[in-house]
């Protein structure tokens, strides 16, 4: 399980809270300031971090600048006390997740360590990039499909368009948003973004459009909205499509008449967003089935970018694969210098189903564990073999020569070998192993006849 990781210089203050997280099986970590921390997430097992404001050393915003360049997938909670609101509000228009003040409430402190844990387990479906690499608005891949959606962001990127972007899970639309926001006008105002799927439905509202001191029970301070802090800059609007219907009337308002209303509140703001949404569903679909409104789709689909999936952007495979290889070098401070051709080769025939998400887990599994300098075949799970050579693909690539006889031998070798294994772990009991193996009774039956492997005693 991964850590939530405290930091704050008050003793009692962490004591607190890691008794009060542990009480909520979560496994914690602390530190004394923001230095502290920094080694700490080299560990690279903390999936949120809480952070006092104050500290000595390194200080919260300090720690927060930090994470944003080297860990931004990372959620951030800022922890202030009364008084420095404004200070937490500039956290939150730098990159934080959420702030909360002293005294706080420990249920709502738990709501919102929930909520960035959903965010992040929802972020972490995107490819995010570091923060050096989107202030250069750039995206990795050359394809033709790349460098098409490339010129469509040039010509959006300087206006006030609404964007939509399109694509499954994993293809990069947050990085996307990122790469338009920061080629438009408003690059050195707030990127604000929101996951509408990490939201509780009754929360929604206050989340997007803030709220008044009193406005519902637990509101003892007035709470900007993510609106509110985009203002002049620009509002990401991630899993669009599952937006509440009654939430889609109210934001399909603040697009017309750039104005709303924080809950509890009589006062009307007026704001300049941008706004960019995204979605993995068809929402002319969600609109037919009416799970969508049409007002509002056409309203957000004034331009839209559809993100290809990484099995139709195959020649971009080669350099992501680099890419990553350098990334996880640096961040598990290894030395793996190649990839070896015969992998490459898998690589471009598997098909990829969680897309560039995948191929970056994969490629930090592959840095961690290879045992030379370089990516082998025999470093490649199993699974992947599996699903990537059979007899037809094979059968297609013959005409590429030796290299192909060589993947296909080392290929059956490791995927024998992985049966052989698994039988004996279930004491040949087959459909034991199929489960385990990812296939079907039937389909682990043809292999065993195909490796010479059946006997009269498997079950």
């Amino acid at each position: 399980m991964e850590k939530i990781l405290i930091v704050d210089d008050e003793l009692n203050m962490l004591l607190v809270l890691e008794a009060m997280l542990k009480k909520e099986k979560y496994k914690v970590a602390t530190a004394s300031d923001g230095l502290e921390a920094l080694d700490i997430l080299k560990t690279g097992d903390v999936a949120v971090v809480v952070t006092d404001l104050k500290m000595p050393r390194l200080d919260g915003l300090g720690l927060l600048n930090k994470m944003e360049t080297d860990y931004p997938s990372i959620p951030v909670i800022m922890i202030t006390a009364h008084g420095t609101v404004e200070t937490a509000v500039e956290a939150l228009k730098n990159g934080a997740f959420d702030y909360i003040t002293k005294p706080f409430d420990q249920d709502d402190l738990k709501n919102i360590i929930e909520k960035a844990f959903k965010t992040r387990a929802l972020n972490e479906s995107e490819l995010v990039s570091s923060s050096k690499e989107t202030d250069h608005g750039e995206i990795i891949g050359s394809s033709k499909r790349m460098v098409e959606i490339y010129r469509l962001v040039e010509k959006v990127a300087p206006t006030t368009t609404t964007v939509l972007i399109t694509g499954e899970t994993g293809t990069g639309k947050e990085l996307l948003a990122r790469a338009i926001h920061v080629n438009s006008p408003r690059m050195n105002n707030p990127f604000i973004k929101i996951n509408c799927v990490a939201i509780a439905e009754n929360l929604m509202e206050s989340e997007l459009f803030g709220f008044e001191k009193g406005a519902f029970t637990g509101a003892v301070n007035k709470k900007p909205g993510r609106f509110e802090l985009a203002h002049t800059g620009t509002l990401f609007l991630d899993e669009i499509g599952d937006l509440p219907k009654d939430m889609q009337a109210k934001i399909l308002r603040v697009i017309q008449e750039q104005e709303f209303e924080r809950v509890g509140g009589l006062q009307t703001i007026k704001i300049d967003v941008r706004l960019i949404t995204a979605t993995n569903k068809d929402l002319l679909q969600e609109v037919q089935e009416g799970r969508f409104r049409e007002d509002l789709y056409y309203r957000l689909n004034v331009l839209p970018l559809d993100l290809p999936p990484l099995r139709e952007r195959k020649g971009d495979i080669e350099r992501l694969t680099d890419y990553f290889l350098d990334i996880f070098n640096k961040k598990l401070s290894r030395r793996i210098k190649r990839v070896d051709p015969a992998v490459r080769k898998l690589f471009a025939l598997y098909s990829w189903p969680g897309n560039i998400r995948e191929l970056e887990n994969l490629m930090e599994r592959l840095v961690l564990l290879a045992t030379g300098d370089t990516i082998t075949l025999e470093d490649v799970p199993p699974e992947i073999h599996i699903s990537t050579v059979d007899e037809t693909t094979v059968g297609a690539t013959k005409s590429e020569g030796t290299l192909w006889d060589t993947l296909k031998n080392k290929t059956e070798q490791l995927e024998k070998s992985m049966i052989v294994k698994i039988l004996e772990e279930c004491n040949r009991n087959i459909s034991k192993a199929a489960l385990k193996l990812g296939l079907s009774r039937k389909g682990l039956q043809l292999k065993m006849i195909k490796y010479n492997l059946r006997k009269k005693d498997t079950k």
